[in-house]
């Protein structure tokens, strides 16, 4: 799982939390007791002071209790008592990352049916049976593509934050493709489109990737907004 491995990672990158001071005024004193007299002794202070830095970083990011953490790291590194076994931890850290994508999932929900209420309340926007909303752009002509067609065109794809996750128009050039081969919100919404025409398509996530998601930008949940203009039907089968 994805948080978990981050976790496991940063685990692997924490050696250096043993000898970190938890404090800037006692940076001197630790430092003072370390001699650099071989490669040796050289090569693992280095690693301490990159792994360091990191670890640091990576903990106040995440939120996590310096103390708490170096307390644990210690505690297990020297073999002292512990408050859990190794495979609780990682049982935990399931657990943990379990519940937090999960609620991550329920905001994203949230944020959707919040988005879609107030948008289908905007001038000019539709909403279809299917719960996808469009909004006319720039209005085309000529026949509407059927679902089979193969089609040319530009887009933009946005999150509900404004995060651009895609563009043909930034790499310079359109992307053809069979409308029944793409997420339903865009074999819906671009079937009610003519050649020229331009829309906004707002297509919530149980019409775009689900709750799988696309890769790491696009997350489990997400709703999705593309600005699309249709060039061309290529062929009709």
């Amino acid at each position: 799982m994805k948080y978990l491995g981050s976790l496991v990672v940063f685990l692997l990158l924490s050696l250096s939390v043993v000898a970190a001071p938890k404090k800037k005024a006692t940076a001197k004193t630790a430092t003072n007791k370390v001699v650099l007299a071989s490669a040796l002794d050289s090569v693992s202070y280095a690693m301490g002071v990159f792994m360091g830095s990191q670890s640091a970083s990576h903990i106040e990011k995440q939120g996590w209790k310096k103390d708490v953490f170096v307390q644990a790291y210690n505690d297990a590194l020297f073999g002292a008592e512990v408050l859990m076994t190794p495979d609780y931890a990682q049982f935990y850290l399931n657990e943990y990352e379990r519940n937090l994508v999960q609620q991550e999932n329920e905001v994203r929900k949230q944020q959707q049916a919040e988005f879609f209420e107030a948008n289908k309340k905007r001038s000019g926007v539709i909403e279809t049976p299917s719960g996808l909303q469009y909004q006319v752009v720039k209005a085309g002509e000529g026949a509407f593509p059927a679902p089979t067609d193969k089609v040319k065109v530009h887009y933009e794809g946005f999150l509900l934050d404004g995060t651009k996750f895609d563009s043909s128009i930034d790499r310079g050039k359109p992307i053809e493709f069979s409308l029944s081969r793409v997420i339903k919100g865009w074999t819906e919404g671009v079937a009610l489109m003519q050649p020229g025409a331009k829309y906004t398509l707002y297509i919530p996530y149980q019409l775009g990737y689900g709750a799988q998601g696309a890769g790491n930008v696009v997350k489990p949940y997400s709703a999705l907004i593309f600005e699309v203009e249709l060039l061309e039907i290529i062929s009709t089968k």
